[in-house]
C-alpha cells in the first residue's frame, strides 16, 4: 500500500509507492518499435483496466474498439483508490495512507499521432476528458487536489510513445501549489487586485513575451521562465477551476494548446516536455489558510521543454539558470513556420 510522508523542514510530501517498481519501463523501446504491443493501441483494450470514461462512436461497446478518447486507471498507480484517509503521525513526522486516484487519458487511437497533430476537435475532446474526470473525482471527499500532467519524450519521463496524459487525485495540496496560492492571496491583500489579472494586463500591454492570443487565452513565455522556451497558457477569464470552462471557451483553449505545442515542436525539433494543468484545490482545510482562493487564483497550463538537465545548483538553491531570454524565445515562436 502506498503512503505519503511529509518532510518537516521543507513542508513537501513524498509518495512512497513500491508497486511502481513493476512498471514496464525497461520495455519502452520495444513498444515504440512495435506499436501493436502497446496497451494503449486500438484493439488492445483488454490490456488495460476497464475504462472509466470514453468518447465513442455510436453503438460501439465499452472496453472495445470504436473509441476516440479513453480514460483508464493506471495499472501501476502512485496512489490507490481503495481505503480511508487516515493520518498516522510518528513523533515529529507526519504520515498519511496512500489514498488517491491515478488515471491515464489515452488521447487518440492512432499510436503515432501527437496531440498537436490532431484536428482541433480532437484536442478539444482530450480537454473535455480532463474536465469530466476532474469533475467526477472532485466529489470524493478524500481528495484535496487534482493534477493533470503530460510527459512527452524520453527526457520528460514518458515510457510509451502513444500519446497520453495522466490525472492524479491527491489527499493533500502540494507545497508548490500552496506557494502559488499563497503568493496570489498575498498580492490581492496588498494590491487589492488579482495577481493573474495584472500579469495578463502587463503581458498584453508589453506584447514582448506573447506568442499567441485568441478570444479566451494568451500563450506566453513567462517573465521568469525556468527553462528556454517555457510556455504558459493563461485564460483571460478569472476562473480558479478548469472544470468551470464552458464548451465554447474550451475550443479556444484547445486552439491555444494546439498552437503552443506546434510552435514548440517546430522551434526545438520535437523536444521532450512536461505539461502541467494547474487548477485550484477542490477542497482545503483550515490549516491551509487559503480563505480567498476563489477570488485570487486562476487555472492555467505550464509547458516546460526538457532540453537541459537540472544539477546541483538548481537542487541546492531552487534557482534555475536559463540561457534564453523569454522575449527572444517568444519572438522566435511568433514567427516559426509550423506548416499549417
Amino acid at each position: 500500500m502506498p503512503e505519503l510522508r511529509k518532510d518537516p523542514v521543507s513542508g513537501r510530501w513524498v509518495i512512497f509507492s513500491p508497486e511502481r517498481r513493476r512498471r514496464p519501463t525497461d520495455f519502452k523501446f520495444v513498444m515504440e518499435e512495435n506499436t501493436a504491443l502497446s496497451p494503449f493501441a486500438y484493439g488492445n483494450e483488454h490490456m488495460t483496466p476497464p475504462e472509466v470514461y470514453a468518447v465513442r462512436e455510436e453503438e460501439s461497446l465499452p472496453n472495445g474498439p470504436g473509441w476516440l478518447v479513453r480514460v483508464v486507471p493506471n495499472r501501476f498507480p502512485a496512489l490507490k483508490i481503495e481505503g480511508d484517509l487516515h493520518c498516522d503521525p510518528h513523533g515529529v513526522y507526519d504520515r498519511l495512507g496512500g489514498v488517491g486516484a491515478h488515471e491515464v487519458v489515452i488521447e487518440t487511437p492512432e499510436p503515432r499521432l501527437q496531440l498537436e497533430d490532431q484536428p482541433l476537435g480532437g484536442v478539444h475532446r482530450v480537454l473535455e476528458a480532463y474536465k469530466a474526470r476532474m469533475a467526477d473525482l472532485s466529489h470524493d471527499h478524500r481528495f484535496h487536489y487534482l493534477l493533470v500532467f503530460k510527459n512527452h519524450g524520453p527526457l520528460a519521463g514518458a515510457s510509451l510513445q502513444h500519446a497520453h496524459s495522466q490525472i492524479v487525485a491527491l489527499p493533500v495540496v502540494p507545497e508548490m501549489v500552496f506557494q502559488q496560492l499563497t503568493m496570489a492571496q498575498r498580492y490581492a491583500e496588498f494590491r487589492e487586485r488579482s495577481l493573474f489579472e495584472d500579469i495578463l494586463h502587463q503581458e498584453l500591454k508589453d506584447r514582448e513575451r506573447v506568442v499567441y492570443e485568441n478570444s479566451a487565452c494568451v500563450v506566453l513565455c513567462p517573465y521568469a521562465s525556468r527553462v528556454p522556451f517555457e510556455l504558459m497558457i493563461l485564460p483571460k477569464k478569472n476562473e480558479p477551476y478548469f472544470t468551470s470552462v464552458d464548451s465554447h471557451e474550451m475550443l479556444q483553449v484547445a486552439d491555444a494548446l494546439k498552437t503552443a505545442l506546434s510552435r514548440l515542436r517546430h522551434s526545438l525539433d520535437n523536444p521532450s516536455y512536461n505539461l502541467v494543468l494547474r487548477s485550484a484545490p477542490v477542497r482545503t482545510t483550515a490549516r491551509d489558510r487559503l480563505a480567498h482562493v476563489h477570488e485570487d487564483y486562476r487555472w492555467h497550463i505550464e509547458i516546460m521543454p526538457r532540453i537541459g538537465q537540472f544539477a546541483g545548483f538548481e537542487m541546492g538553491t531552487g534557482f534555475y539558470i536559463n540561457s534564453v531570454l523569454p522575449e527572444d524565445a517568444a519572438r522566435h515562436m511568433r514567427t516559426v513556420h509550423t506548416g499549417e
